[in-house]
């Protein structure tokens, strides 16, 4: 077989053994996901916001941005429960380009997952106990999640993953709510039973173990587009989506009906100053029905220091260099907006 085994890895317990989570942010954590999970279950009115870079590059200027989220997160604090991206594994299309920072802590030099690993546990702490702010995460690579799910508050499973079986048994194992994208396709019945099956018990191979899961109720659906045969990006944020969005739920015996509308990728076409206009048409919807209005939890948003994107080699400080973002002042002005709104 051709694989060249460059360094055994510690296990993830080995790892928290070694960075430990602070006893303080554990508390910060417990509560985060205590408020997040009510509004889930609909106990809570308050609308999640998950703003934050594509991809969490440098650890400075992510602590920055999520620093930045705090006064605003005060404001807003009795409409809004503010999330920050922390992205650590980014998904390729073609296999190159940059990982994220798991795979590569330094994105101009070559890969070290030892050293990623260690990186992203610091920037993800750092962040708690500098913020306060619990961050979302995309369980990229399942076998990877242990690493990080002591300090994560949401997890998401991308357009390229949800039909892969290993992601929807490992996502009925988790215990904070966990996004299934509809994949590319557009295919809203993938998408759905991605949710049935991270909902219920599963026996499975994990890790090297045996394992069994007890099934997420958090589990539910996020909207980010689709891409048809010809490659045009297609939208399903509009209200007609969102009304079969709502009838595919009730075909199904699921807990907790949920729905965050992803405002980039192919919802945007991947032109990132339309992520205002869709997180608007996504409030307005919500107006105009009661029903909608419980269904959508929340919006997704890429956003940064700067706007739009760059190279590796740019070093433009705080800009991304996977996809385009929206800056930090167009961002803090569509939080107040929404929160205006909700």
């Amino acid at each position: 077989m051709a694989f060249d085994f460059i360094q055994k890895l510690p296990t993830p317990v080995e790892t928290r053994k070694m960075y430990p989570v602070p006893e303080a942010v554990a508390k910060i954590k417990e509560e985060r996901d205590r408020q997040i999970r009510q509004v889930f279950t609909g106990e809570s009115d308050k609308f999640l916001v998950i703003i934050g870079p594509c991809s969490a590059d440098n650890e400075d200027a992510v602590c920055d941005y999520v620093n930045r989220l705090v006064p605003v997160q005060e404001k807003v604090k009795d409409k809004l429960i503010l999330i920050p991206r922390i992205y650590t594994n980014k998904p390729r299309t073609t296999g190159e380009g940059y990982k994220g920072i798991m795979h590569q802590p330094d994105p101009e030099k070559k890969p070290n997952p030892l050293a990623g690993i260690i990186a992203l546990r610091h920037m993800h702490i750092r962040s708690i106990e500098e913020t306060g702010l619990t961050a979302a995460d995309e369980m990229l690579y399942p076998e990877n999640l242990r690493y990080v799910m002591d300090f994560l508050s949401y997890i998401a499973v991308g357009a390229r993953s949800v039909e892969n079986q290993q992601h929807r048994l490992v996502a009925s194992g988790i215990d904070v709510p966990t996004g299934m994208k509809n994949p590319t396709s557009g295919d809203f019945a993938v998408m759905m039973n991605s949710v049935t099956a991270a909902q219920q018990g599963h026996s499975f191979i994990y890790r090297g173990w045996d394992v069994a899961t007890g099934g997420n109720d958090l589990a539910h659906v996020v909207l980010r587009g689709a891409v048809n045969k010809r490659g045009v990006n297609l939208p399903n944020y509009h209200y007609e989506d969102l009304m079969r969005v709502l009838e595919l739920y009730g075909e199904r015996d699921l807990k907790n009906p949920a729905a965050i509308v992803d405002a980039n990728h192919s919802n945007s076409n991947k032109q990132y100053e339309q992520q205002i206009r869709i997180v608007k048409e996504v409030l307005h919807s919500r107006s105009l029905a009661p029903e909608i209005h419980k269904l959508v939890k929340g919006v997704m948003i890429e956003s940064y220091i700067e706007p739009g994107c760059q190279g590796v080699h740019d070093h433009v400080y705080g800009k991304s260099i996977t996809d385009p973002c929206l800056g930090w002042e167009e961002s803090e002005r569509l939080i107040y907006e929404i929160a205006e709104r909700c």
